[in-house]
């Protein structure tokens, strides 16, 4: 697993929705989350810090968690399948840990209240980063025989046209 920072949000103007962009501590890799814009609003108003008057969704479940005796130790994002992405709460409750299945938008909302750390498995590092620091010729000479091996059927499944 590595640790994650949220970098940012952003909006995708072609599908009309929001992308959550995460990257690792020496933002060298970065990963994009295509997220619903309610789910934007509520992570965009933990990275604010912002009370609202009433409690939101989030911060009611902030509240239920502390009142519960609770404290989010960590969300990890565990793995991506058909284009969606599944995460795991870890919540240690008197000693114990609790693990509650959750979308990524709503641990990260969660994580930003709480003070958790973001954690995503190697899998879906693996198959869904994108490089953001500088490109050695390692990853260039990598990449050019990932051209080279590329079939029309392997570019249709990758884009998700086929299963």
């Amino acid at each position: 697993m590595t640790k994650m920072k949220v970098q940012g949000l952003m909006f995708d103007q072609k599908n009309a929705m929001a992308v959550v962009v995460l990257s690792d501590e020496e933002e060298k890799r970065s990963l994009p989350i295509w997220i619903g814009l309610f789910e934007a609003q509520a992570i965009l108003l933990g990275l604010q810090g912002v009370k609202t008057p009433r409690p939101l969704t989030h911060d009611l479940m902030v509240s239920i968690i502390r009142q519960l005796g609770g404290e989010l130790e960590k969300i990890v994002i565990t793995k991506i399948m058909d284009n969606t992405f599944y995460a795991l709460l870890y919540v240690q409750v008197e000693g114990n840990e609790i693990t509650i299945d959750a979308r990524p938008s709503d641990g990260i909302a969660l994580s930003l209240r709480m003070g958790a750390p973001i954690f995503v498995s190697e899998e879906v590092l693996s198959s869904t980063t994108v490089a953001t620091g500088e490109i050695d010729d390692k990853e260039i000479e990598e990449f050019r025989q990932f051209l080279d091996n590329l079939k029309p059927e392997d570019l249709k499944k990758y884009l998700g046209y086929e299963s």
